[in-house]
């Protein structure tokens, strides 16, 4: 991908748990991501770049990684752990009363 003079290298320091953290935020114009489309998505998909898309200037859009596809199961798998108490007893014993009154059972969805 070739390098244009507008593109300019953000830093965003940001301080969580872990200390500070510091991501690089590429800028690019729209021009120049229309050329090279195919580059900038490889970046981001393998590199885990972040774009922000520039026209006149100005931020109009972001590029950045998906978050990943994640299943039902997986996102409800530690769900009782981050509620209270008598909410996740509560949430726990549903979940189980409604696995237990499920069949594996095929039926026709069409049959009356």
């Amino acid at each position: 991908m070739k390098t244009s003079g507008f593109r300019r290298i953000l830093e965003i320091r940001q301080s969580d748990f872990l200390g500070p953290l510091v991501m690089s935020i590429k800028r690019i114009t729209a021009t120049e991501l229309a050329r090279n489309l195919s580059a900038v998505l490889d970046q981001v998909r393998e590199a885990g770049e972040e774009y922000v898309v520039e026209r006149g200037r100005q931020p109009v859009a972001r590029v950045s990684p998906s978050p990943g596809i994640m299943t039902a199961e997986q996102a409800l798998a530690d769900m009782h752990e981050n509620l209270e108490a008598e909410v996740s007893e509560s949430w726990e014993a549903d979940a189980r009363r409604g696995d237990a009154a499920l069949s594996d059972e095929l039926r026709d969805p069409w049959s009356s």
